[in-house]
């Protein structure tokens, strides 16, 4: 294993760039996968930002997108669901 490996340990992230056609919905469920692979004494947020560098030529792939933000931490903020029902509730 080469010592870059240890921010993607499985391999997962440099595979999902591979496959072609892959969802956002796939992303996701491949960056939690990564997440829970990372050693404990490892920053998420620049182990994404190392990823993101390294694999991602094409900032509009689901997971350039996602490593983004995740990089950045736009992926935390909280986002309003529902329309006007969950505004007005009355």
């Amino acid at each position: 294993m080469r010592e870059s490996d240890t921010i993607d340990p499985k391999g997962l992230i440099r595979e999902s760039f591979r496959i072609e056609g892959i969802s956002d919905g796939e992303c996701r469920s491949i960056l939690v996968d990564w997440a829970l692979s990372l050693a404990p004494d490892t920053a998420p947020a620049a182990a994404m930002a190392a990823l993101l560098d390294r694999h991602a030529p094409d900032p509009a792939h689901p997971m350039a997108r996602l490593l983004a933000e995740g990089r950045d931490g736009t992926a935390l903020l909280p986002r309003r669901k529902g329309g006007a029902r969950a505004r007005f509730r009355g």
